[in-house]
This record gives structure tokens, C-alpha cells and sequence, in this order.
């Protein structure tokens, strides 16, 4: 089952299913906007600027499963995003990313890649998955890895 396959909606409402991204590569990231790693917004923006016209896309998802750092309404997040970042990557509706009421989507990404032990669960905040054009999980990223970090896989899946 490719990435392709899974609906999602837009940070403003509007239905956004991902087969909009058919033939790109992908960056999955479960997003926050009072995090410490928030800062990533900068990096995860200049991969998009980088790559984008490659055929690349970041994909944020909101969520505010850990510590409560993503509190806001989806205007507030896209204006925090706009204003302090000037991201321009597609971002979506806020989702829970663990338990039972995991998103399909990110049910599906931490079983087709594992993180640290073999745990599925997503950890925190900025947890990245990197995607291919086939829409198959190439790659799982930790909190911690910084977006430059990720340039050369990117750079080898286009």
C-alpha cells in the first residue's frame, strides 16, 4: 500500500488525499509549534525550497500529543508557521499519531519502518519519514536529526 492510497485533510479543512502526491518524494513529520525542536521548521523550509522543484515535498502534520506543545486552532498554527518560519510546504489538520486514535496514516508509517529497538511508537515531536516516488517508506528519522542531515537521502531518492 503506497502513501498514495491514504486521505488527509489540510490544515484550512479542506480534503487533501495524498494521491495529490503521486511520483514525489516525501518528508512525513509530526510537527509542533512549542517544542524545542520547533526550530526545524527552519531546516525542514530550506529542504523544501531546495528540492521542491525536484519533485520533493515536506508533508507537516500537527499534533499535540506530547507535552501539550501544539495547543493551537489550525489558524493559529498556520499563522505561527507563516510568521516565524515562512514555511511554505503543505501542512494538515492536527492528528494523534499513537494510540488508539492513530491517524491511518501514521499507523501505517511506523509499521512499514520501526524506530530505535524495533518500537513503533512515535517518541516526540519532529519524528521524520522519508518517502519515495514509488509512495513506499524509505527511511525513518529520529526527533533529533536535524533536516540537513536527511539533504543526501533526499538527494538519492530524486
Amino acid at each position: 500500500m503506497p502513501i498514495t492510497d491514504f486521505d488527509a485533510k489540510a490544515l484550512d479543512g479542506r480534503d487533501a488525499p495524498l494521491r495529490e502526491h503521486k511520483g514525489e518524494v516525501l518528508l512525513v513529520v509530526n510537527v509542533a509549534s512549542k517544542c524545542g525542536l520547533t526550530p526545524q521548521y527552519e531546516g525542514l523550509e530550506a529542504l523544501q525550497e531546495e528540492f521542491h522543484d525536484k519533485g520533493f515535498n515536506v508533508l507537516g502534520f500537527p499534533c499535540n500529543q506530547f507535552g501539550g506543545q501544539e495547543p493551537g486552532t489550525a489558524d493559529e498554527i498556520g499563522a505561527f508557521c507563516s510568521t516565524n518560519f515562512g514555511v511554505s510546504f503543505p501542512m494538515y489538520a492536527k492528528i494523534d499519531v499513537n494510540g488508539e486514535g492513530a491517524d491511518p496514516l501514521y499507523r501505517w508509517l511506523k509499521g512499514e519502518k520501526k524506530g530505535v529497538l524495533g518500537a513503533e511508537a512515535i517518541k516526540w515531536n519532529f519524528t521524520k519519514f522519508l518517502v519515495g516516488r514509488d509512495g513506499e517508506v524509505i527511511e525513518r528519522f529520529a526527533p533529533t536529526t536535524e533536516p540537513k542531515d536527511i539533504a543526501k537521502a533526499i538527494e538519492k531518492a530524486l
